[in-house]
């Protein structure tokens, strides 16, 4: 039977990350970090949907890096309803001391199954990467020495962005301008899920009840001391993105109805400045009737002006609609994701 899995761990926070969780807006702080010692435990979560091609250069680099990191390791893959031999693959690897496998019943979206690798990381310390070799393994040394100085999540951040067209570009950078200009928690432009994360932030994360994930606002909502590591992403080897313009659009969406409201605040003054335009034209009409015997102006105008109004009475409603529609996903209860079966060993202990 398939296992179910809700979200029920809580959050243990150091003093550290306490201090560093009021601050809640995810930046630098300076002077706060305090140096940690030698790292036990390392967990790599890496979600997978249709990238065997790109596992098997991956994942052998990892295995000569992660031991050389940590006391023990593990390498947590998820398999998002792949299509291809991405399963049977990792399959395989589940036979690799150190490797575990989490075979989703479906594809339901890679912050599902980043969720899911996360409720199954075990390690101190725990790294978050994409199978599609654009987030280099070499950063996680540097990520894991920031974290020994005290820092709670280190972040990758792209420092270009020339292998996007220009209307990805656009968009991206009027997403951000939309996310960060009306709210307190600012969202990193340019870092995405490649960051590592220490055990308190893991379990402040995935002590958030939501089930529309939107993973890079829950990143800067909870807070913690955290450090950006700017790096340029090599290309693609094999394959090409998952992300079409039309998830692109729906996972904009997710962000800005999960963490902004102000939207619903736009309807609101847009609607009483309508109100009031409508208003002052009526009374002008009124008062240029009475002084100067104008006549009304005929049937074109008001057909018209009531086209623009209904087209922004649909507008306003389809906004409203999202953030209902939001409230009706959370309100059923359904689990993130559903387990078809597991694989593998867990933590492999360096020298096995």
């Amino acid at each position: 039977m398939a296992d179910a899995i809700p979200l029920t761990r809580q959050p243990q926070r150091t003093p550290l990350a306490r201090r560093a969780a009021a601050h809640g807006d995810g930046s630098e702080l300076a002077g706060a970090a305090a140096p940690r010692a030698q790292l036990t435990s390392l967990s790599c979560v890496i979600p997978c949907r249709n990238e065997a091609s790109n596992l098997d250069i991956l994942l052998p680099q990892l295995c000569e890096l992660l031991p050389g990191l940590a006391g023990s390791w593990e390498i947590v893959l998820v398999d998002d309803g792949s299509t291809d031999d991405t399963g049977a693959l990792l399959a395989d690897w589940a036979e690799v001391p150190g490797f575990r496998v989490i075979e989703l019943s479906r594809n339901f979206g890679k912050e599902a199954a980043l969720t899911a690798g996360l409720e199954a990381a075990a390690g101190e310390v725990v790294v978050m990467l994409d199978a599609d070799l654009q987030h280099p393994p070499s950063l996680i040394a540097e990520m894991v020495e920031q974290w020994r100085k005290g820092v709670d999540v280190v972040y990758a951040v792209r420092t270009e962005r020339s292998d996007e067209g220009l209307l990805k570009r656009m968009g991206t950078r009027l997403f951000y301008s939309m996310m960060n200009s009306f709210d307190r928690v600012k969202v990193p432009e340019g870092a995405g899920d490649f960051r590592l994360m220490d055990r308190a932030v893991v379990d402040a994360v995935l002590s958030l009840p939501e089930r529309n994930r939107f993973m890079k606002g829950l990143y800067a909502w909870i807070g913690f001391e955290s450090v950006a590591l700017p790096y340029a992403p090599p290309a693609r080897v094999h394959g090409r993105s998952h992300f079409n313009l039309r998830r692109l659009v729906n996972l904009s969406l997710d962000g800005l109805t999960s963490f902004t409201t102000w939207p619903l605040r736009m309807v609101s003054v847009v609607g009483a400045i309508m109100a009031l335009i409508g208003f002052g034209y009526g009374a002008y009409l009124v008062l240029s009737y009475l002084i100067d015997g104008n006549d009304v102006s005929g049937w074109t105008t008001i057909v018209v002006t009531l086209m623009c109004f209904f087209g922004m009475q649909m507008l306003f409603l389809g906004v409203i609609g999202e953030y209902v529609g939001r409230i009706f996903e959370e309100v059923k209860q359904r689990p993130v994701y559903i387990v078809k079966r597991k694989l593998g060993r867990g933590l492999r202990k360096r020298g096995q």
